[in-house]
């Protein structure tokens, strides 16, 4: 193998991934294809210059060409398909640990969270209020956000100083609760402002609920397969 014909097996390798890059795309290029452009070309300098400079003998050169245009195309299937990787990898984890959601945003921008059924046949969701992550249990049937008092405690809503006025029933029966207005809460990266809760009286909720005044905010939820997808 020549060394002229190593250099046109690149120069050809760059332009195959150039082609690739580009696929689709308008004939003039803005700033985000202009800086794939000259990482492309650099990529492509960079191989030749190393295969160039290692020529010790050609069958050591040949070697780094298909070493290298092995590692450009594995960094290219990474890049193509980086969005897939990380949506199976979101699901993996939700898949495995309680609360958990894959997340995934659609071309138009919009997020969908994914929830498993846990083995108690229910869907928990961790919340995020005040900075503070709260387990939730998803209750289509409480009308509103349910705090448990010592949740409540733990996001600083200091829930002693409260007037509890309310009503409302629970697993453990009637309990006395106070209305607030969460500044903001997040469910996987679905986030909400202004929001009513109620904190139920000590010891009378013991995990907090994820009501319908969140859920009727989402653009869609669904049940289907043990998996509860939120659209927002």
């Amino acid at each position: 193998m020549s060394r002229i014909l190593i250099v046109a097996v690149v120069v050809l390798a760059g332009l195959f991934l150039i082609t690739v890059g580009f696929s689709g795309t308008s004939s003039r290029l803005d700033g985000d294809d202009f800086m794939q452009l000259v990482y492309y070309t650099l990529l492509a300098a960079l191989v030749g210059g190393g295969v160039l400079a290692s020529q010790r003998n050609l069958g050591e050169a040949a070697r780094n060409l298909g070493v290298w245009l092995l590692i450009i195309v594995v960094l290219s299937a990474v890049f193509v398909f980086k969005d897939d990787a990380q949506n199976f990898a979101s699901r993996l984890t939700a898949g495995l640990i309680p609360g958990r959601a894959a997340t995934m945003v659609d071309e138009a921008g919009r997020r969908s969270a994914i929830l498993y059924m846990g083995q108690n046949g229910h869907y928990q969701a961790d919340a995020t209020i005040n900075g503070v992550a709260i387990p939730m249990m998803i209750d289509t049937g409480a009308t509103t956000i349910a705090l448990s008092y010592e949740d409540a405690d733990r996001i600083g809503l200091n829930p002693a100083g409260l007037s509890f006025t309310g009503t409302v029933m629970t697993a453990n029966g009637p309990a006395r609760t106070a209305y607030v207005t969460l500044p903001d809460i997040e469910v996987a990266g679905i986030r909400r402002m202004n929001v009513t809760a109620g904190i139920a009286e000590q010891g009378k909720l013991g995990r907090s609920l994820l009501g319908m005044n969140f859920l009727s905010s989402l653009r869609s939820f669904s049940f289907s397969n043990n998996e509860m997808t939120l659209q927002d």
